[in-house]
């Protein structure tokens, strides 16, 4: 369990001001996965949402809560462990909405998705989604104002609070680089009062330059810790399922390493590139993620010399070896372009152990995966 007597003592703090309050509470687990309203804890098989009626209620529920695994629909098989709950006090729902702005690639514009089947059926019910498509100049028009209000049977005093609503997300959208901005639901309360239960919003990678205090606020599922530090570096890594590593430059030789590892019968545990720019500093940071790596039997260094020199490479694999005191896996390296010959000579002086080097594409993928086969 995660932390039992600091993080529930944490818990006695946050549920002080429900105590102050006759209204029931809901606490909500907090992982990156939707459906967990519907999920399963693997502590008390209950779901990731539930209502208390008093502060005990919710502590007791919390501590079966936090520091356990929650599964749902979107979650791997084993689940997500939950290490954040969100506790709100209960809100009375007369009806809930789906709310959402995003862009139809097929059209090449953004869409506004509306309907009043919202909440955790709404996959089910896609069929009732309302459809308007809009440009970011002129935004939502009073004309689709007006088609919402007659679909959805809004009155005159309601329509005015979702107008608002909507031109607040499509603002946020433009000015944000967002791709979704999902609320779901959006609910009327029996007072009239339209509240935001639960939202997700999605962001464009590529306007992480201009956003970045958006992104300093982003969460990152246990497997993508890899992935971000390796793009801090530079790389490019993608996790797979198998059990060689792969170090190489270039998409497209990655990809090629992929395939004539599989056709050899192994399989590969990442996509590692060092692009065209690597360093001894990158293809080394390289080396140390594949290391931590618990998965991975054996190491395949593919390397076609262009702007990057072999040599350097060379240099940075023996530097990687003296890092570790040697490979603890088999490592293959080929080595083609750029100084290949003196790269090759350099790593053949080394004298590193559990190391073959073989130039030729084919017999070094057959390699790896022998070698690889071996020590399974």
């Amino acid at each position: 369990m995660y932390g039992s007597v600091p993080v529930l003592g944490v818990f006695l703090d946050l549920l002080l001001p429900v105590r102050h309050s006759d209204a029931p509470s809901v606490v909500k687990a907090q992982i990156l996965a939707g459906g967990r309203g519907k999920g399963k804890y693997e502590s008390d098989g209950k779901g990731g949402v539930r209502i208390m009626s008093s502060p005990i209620e919710a502590f007791e529920n919390a501590s079966m809560m936090i520091g356990y695994y929650l599964t749902t629909k979107q979650t791997p098989p084993g689940g997500l462990l939950v290490k954040k709950l969100y506790i709100y006090k209960a809100v009375d729902v007369a009806q809930e909405y789906y709310v959402a702005l995003t862009f139809d690639r097929d059209r090449g514009m953004p869409v506004l998705l509306i309907s009043n089947v919202g909440g955790v059926d709404i996959e089910s019910n896609a069929d009732k989604l309302e459809h308007y498509w809009f440009d970011m100049t002129h935004g939502i028009t009073s004309e689709i104002t007006a088609y919402v209000q007659a679909q959805l049977g809004f009155s005159d005093a309601e329509i005015g609070v979702i107008s608002h609503i909507l031109h607040q997300m499509v603002k946020l959208f433009k000015e944000k680089d967002a791709t979704l901005l999902e609320l779901n639901p959006l609910v009327r309360t029996p007072e009239g009062r339209f509240v935001c239960l639960d939202a997700k919003f999605t962001f464009d990678n590529s306007a992480r330059f201009r956003q970045p205090e958006i992104f300093s606020l982003e969460e990152r599922l246990p497997d993508e810790e890899v992935e971000y530090e390796a793009s801090q570096a530079g790389l490019s890594y993608v996790r797979l399922d198998g059990n060689i590593g792969n170090i190489v430059n270039g998409a497209g030789l990655a990809m090629a390493t992929n395939d004539l590892v599989s056709l050899f019968g192994g399989k590969c545990a990442n996509f590692l590139d060092v692009g065209g720019g690597a360093t001894k500093e990158t293809v080394s940071k390289a080396f140390e993620i594949l290391n931590r790596d618990s998965r991975i039997k054996g190491i395949l260094v593919n390397i076609y010399g262009g702007i990057v020199r072999c040599d350097m490479i060379a240099e940075s694999i023996i530097a990687a070896a003296a890092a570790t005191k040697g490979f603890k896996v088999p490592v293959v390296v080929r080595l083609q372009g750029t100084n290949c010959d003196k790269g090759l000579e350099m790593i053949d002086k080394s004298g590193l152990k559990n190391l073959i080097v073989e130039p030729d594409f084919e017999l070094a993928a057959e390699k790896i995966v022998a070698v690889t086969s071996k020590s399974v």
